[in-house]
């Protein structure tokens, strides 16, 4: 494939309406875990369906290594935990503040990456002071992001809303 750039942007795309689109499920299903029972047929479907046209398309072998599917699996499961903690951080209040859980939830993400790439290639290659302006960056954007984003305002409670209204 030629195009990582775009690739990487719409999954970007995707991840970043990630958060609204667990928002909607949970109001709409009226439960914090519901959402992550659809998630989870989503990922099997998606993922074993694009996994398999992957390799077709790629004419690969329908064979496995122990190592390469353990490092799968265990891919699979952080993913699926960070999809599962993220419902955690939605049911706990998130809903109502999704502009501040998601980028700490992406620039967080992106930091992570980073250092733990710097981990696994730390007797290769010396890791440039760059890289530690850029967590202190993203850390500081993540805060100039969640501060700014406009959001609606919070629904008054029930009761105060009845008070509110004209005799």
């Amino acid at each position: 494939m030629k195009y990582p750039v775009l690739f990487a942007c719409l999954t970007a795309l995707c991840w970043g309406l990630y958060g609204p689109a667990l928002g909607q499920a949970r109001s709409a299903l009226l439960s914090p875990f519901k959402p992550y029972v659809a998630i989870g047929v989503a990922y099997l479907l998606w993922g074993i369906g694009g996994g398999i046209a992957g390799m077709l398309y790629k004419g690969d072998a329908f064979t496995f290594s122990g190592a390469g599917s353990l490092w799968g699996f265990i891919a699979g499961t952080v993913g699926a935990w960070g999809a599962f903690t993220l419902t955690l951080a939605m049911f706990s209040g998130g809903t109502a503040m999704p502009q501040v859980v998601m980028p700490i939830v992406f620039g967080g993400a992106v930091t992570v990456t980073a250092l733990v790439s710097a981990w696994l290639v730390r007797a290769e290659v010396s890791t440039s002071p760059w890289l530690w302006v850029g967590v202190v960056g993203m850390f500081v954007c993540i805060v100039i992001v969640a501060y700014n984003t406009p959001h609606a305002a919070p629904h008054p409670p029930p009761a105060a809303a009845a008070s509110a209204d004209p005799p």
